[in-house]
């Protein structure tokens, strides 16, 4: 086998698993390719590193399911939260939107994903349990569901309110400001801060 062949197998293979990550289509791998195979030997070793480092350092809080480097989370264990009042959330990097705006003080409850019978994925499928062993020990007086405002992200938040309620626990979904069908991690601070300012009890 020609090194040249070699060579063009290993940048093929290079691109087609940068083109598997989640909003890299087919164009953006293969330039994502071509600039690793530009750099220095220096920078690769660098992002390698970081990307070990991530695997090996960062894992989901026992509590909340945020990423962390401390289990639990910085968050989690802050005195200055408001510990009574729980943000529910689809995925760990909504908690980094809704931490931007700064309007937010309690903590956070991640789901890992929204109730989706087309996909398969039910309530069992997430980390709802987790959520309702969360309510007495820490005397939680609201809950705000900031799933995404789409049909799933709708379904998953009923379904919690119809859990939650009889609790005796105030149950709140964000307000209007953010559109049908997008997502929270690409909301902008303002947006994200007036829905939170206007929630409304479902």
């Amino acid at each position: 086998m020609s090194m040249e062949r070699f060579s063009a197998g290993a940048l093929e293979k290079l691109i087609n698993e940068l083109g598997r990550m989640p909003g890299v289509g087919p164009k953006s791998a293969q330039r994502l390719a071509y600039y690793i195979l530009k750099s220095g030997k220096e920078d690769i070793e660098l992002l390698v590193k970081a990307i070990t480092e991530v695997k090996e350092k960062v894992r989901y809080c026992s509590k909340c399911f945020n990423i962390t480097e401390s289990d639990p989370c910085p968050i989690c264990i802050s005195n200055k939260r408001n510990k009574t009042s729980i943000c529910v959330v689809e995925e760990p990097l909504d908690i980094m939107a809704i931490e931007k705006t700064g309007a937010f003080h309690g903590v956070y409850h991640v789901l890992m994903g929204s109730i989706s019978p087309l996909d398969g994925i039910g309530p069992e499928d997430l980390k709802i349990k987790e959520l309702l062993v969360r309510l007495i020990p820490e005397k939680v007086t609201e809950i705000i569901i900031a799933t995404n405002p789409d049909v799933e992200g709708e379904a998953t938040a009923l379904f919690l309110s119809k859990l939650i309620k009889p609790l005796d626990v105030k149950v709140y979904r964000l307000a209007l400001g953010i559109p049908m069908g997008a997502s929270l991690e690409y909301a902008d601070e303002v947006t994200l801060a007036r829905a939170l300012e206007g929630k409304r009890e479902i």
